[in-house]
């Protein structure tokens, strides 16, 4: 129990914390400031296990603002500045950067400067994922579809460019604004995405992190001048994704298609959050993937039942996600979608098209899908085969057990 209450706490205020204590050290320090934020949760996780403090939030607060001082002692550069720390100014300054309001400023500082320009894009988002989010390496590792060590490396350049290049803790300038917040974004979509449907072995869904997404969403649409179209649709569209959250899952923990879930269990506060996003994002100019995307969420949300949905319509934005951004999964979708509309000719042609070793670790939808196409035409014999081989690539456990149900079933036709 314990330990789900520090992982919690943990996903929750690492980001805070470390925003907090670079805004305070400066991003020079970036690596010790880090290191001392993981000293505080694991003294959190050997001291909880005798006992659980009374406020747990404010506990770890306490331990990260002494960490701070240990840190500051502990710098040589800093030690004749803050030789008075338990009295002086920057006492005061220190407890005023743990208000609430200068948080979410600490934290927005900390998101651009991840998603800074002399970082590569693929170090951004690796970055970001570590030091907003609170992400393991191998949780990275699983978001971004590669290598532990090839993400370890990713951040050791980051942090050293941070420091060589002498970036600065804040805000870009305008100019610069659109590039960056199209990275913080794309940051959010992948934190979200991960949540909504885990690589992770033991989870389907991790809440944690849909509601990360959502949080980081929430402050930066706080802020005018990062207000955009894209932004109101990417909020629409992890608001409507979040709301099927409850039917994902039955009481049993296994995974229901959404064609059994049972949609009066759907957040219907969450829904007309994201239909008020999404028509505040028709008040810009902007289009982007998240506008489709969002415009596909809400098809789904808006059908009383799985046979009402208006497939064709879904396909449309497919279609115009498609020429917008190309990407595989959008083929593979658009494959799904005629499925649905018995356009078995289009489907199979959609699937053929697909280099599966592109769909890295979601290869299994793309043998998912050619099931279904086999077992939609009465060859069940071909749809096993497929099945079976979507099996040997899964690597959530619920997902696994979900297509051995599936694929029983059909072995038990006559």
């Amino acid at each position: 129990m314990e330990q789900k209450i520090v992982d919690h706490l943990f996903r929750h205020h690492y980001g805070k914390m470390v925003a907090i204590l670079i805004r305070f050290f400066g991003l020079s320090h970036i690596e010790i400031i880090e290191d001392a934020v993981q000293d505080t949760f694991v003294k959190a996780t050997l001291q909880w296990r005798k006992q659980l403090p009374d406020n747990p939030e404010a506990w770890l607060t306490k331990v990260a603002k002494n960490r701070t001082i240990d840190l500051l002692r502990s710098i040589r550069a800093e030690k004749d500045r803050f030789e008075k720390i338990s009295s002086g100014a920057a006492t005061l300054q220190l407890k005023e950067l743990f208000l609430d309001h200068e948080i979410e400023d600490s934290q927005l500082r900390m998101i651009f400067v991840a998603c800074h320009p002399s970082l590569k894009p693929n170090e951004q988002l690796a970055f970001s994922l570590k030091t907003i989010s609170g992400f393991s390496t191998k949780e990275i590792a699983a978001a971004l579809l590669t290598k532990e060590d090839t993400i370890t490396k990713r951040l050791q350049r980051a942090r050293k460019t941070i420091i060589e290049k002498n970036i600065q803790f804040d805000f870009p300038p305008p100019k610069e604004l659109e590039n960056r917040l199209d990275r913080v974004m794309q940051v959010i979509y992948l934190t979200f995405n991960e949540g909504f449907h885990s690589t992770n072995s033991k989870n389907l869904i991790r809440e944690d992190l849909c509601g990360e997404a959502i949080r980081l969403c929430k402050i930066l649409l706080k802020k005018e001048q990062f207000r955009t179209g894209g932004l109101y649709a990417l909020f629409a569209l992890i608001c409507f994704h979040a709301s099927r959250l409850p039917g994902k899952t039955n009481s049993e923990n296994e995974m229901v298609d959404i064609r059994q879930q049972d949609r009066s269990k759907w957040h219907r506060p969450l829904i007309e959050i994201a239909n008020q996003a999404m028509n505040k994002a028709t008040y810009y100019e902007d289009v982007s993937i998240y506008h489709f995307e969002a415009a596909i969420a809400h098809e789904h949300i808006k059908a009383k039942t799985f046979e009402t949905t208006d497939w064709t319509k879904i396909l449309q934005w497919y279609m115009k996600l498609q020429e917008l951004k190309p990407s595989p999964f959008n083929v593979l979708n658009m494959a799904i979608v005629n499925l649905q509309l018995n356009r078995f000719k289009e489907a199979r042609l959609l699937l053929d098209a697909i280099t599966v070793d592109e769909l890295e670790q979601r290869q299994y939808l793309y043998y998912a899908c050619y099931a279904e196409y086999h077992s939609k035409k009465g060859n069940e014999r071909a749809a096993v085969s497929f099945l079976e081989k979507a099996i040997s690539k899964t690597s959530n456990d619920l997902e696994r057990k979900h297509l051995q149900k599936k694929k029983k079933l059909l072995e038990s036709l006559p």
